[in-house]
């Protein structure tokens, strides 16, 4: 089995990555995470937001890391650095995403080792997310060293319309005098 490398993606790679994203958020929904879309939701549906993630990229507010195995995109995971004035120091992690097919490889763990690399190259020193309550993410945010904060019942809805509680953690990559 060929090695899995994780990397961030240029702007100018990210065109061409989007079919291969789209079929990850897609799997993912349809394997019922609540990340923002409703089931059903094929890759042709992901288009437009991964559209939108690539014109993010190109104006350096959102950095793209992507886990992928023989040019086979696997997992991806965002970190937002487009923050208001008053939160230079901060960023937002998002869409940490692992198709079914590549699950239970570490690549988890891998992207968000790198996210926090990415984090502190940007000079960011605090990430925040949310994730749905009860979900297998939930559990792994916390294996990895996030500061539960709080659950705000209701707050989204899952694949299938049923609501969701969303659980909201920080992690704090240095500390500060």
């Amino acid at each position: 089995m060929s090695k899995i490398s994780i990397r961030t993606l240029a702007s100018s790679e990210t065109a061409d990555a989007l079919p291969a994203l789209a079929d990850i958020l897609s799997d993912c929904v349809e394997g019922g995470a609540s990340v923002g879309f409703m089931s059903p939701y094929l890759p042709a549906d992901a288009m437009p937001y991964w559209e939108g993630v690539a014109q993010a990229v190109e104006d350096g507010t959102t950095v793209l890391i992507v886990a992928e195995r023989d040019g086979d995109l696997l997992g991806t995971v965002q970190l937002g650095i487009g923050m208001m004035p008053n939160q230079p120091h901060r960023a937002d992690l998002k869409k940490l995403l692992v198709h079914r097919k590549a699950r239970g490889l570490g690549l988890s763990r891998a992207l968000m080792d790198a996210a926090d690399a990415e984090a502190t190259r940007h000079g960011r020193h605090i990430l925040v997310l949310d994730t749905a309550t009860g979900s297998p993410a939930e559990f792994i945010y916390e294996k990895l060293g996030w500061q539960r904060v709080g659950v705000i019942p209701q707050y989204a809805l899952m694949p299938d319309g049923s609501y969701c509680g969303s659980t909201f953690f920080y992690k704090a990559l240095t500390t500060t005098a």
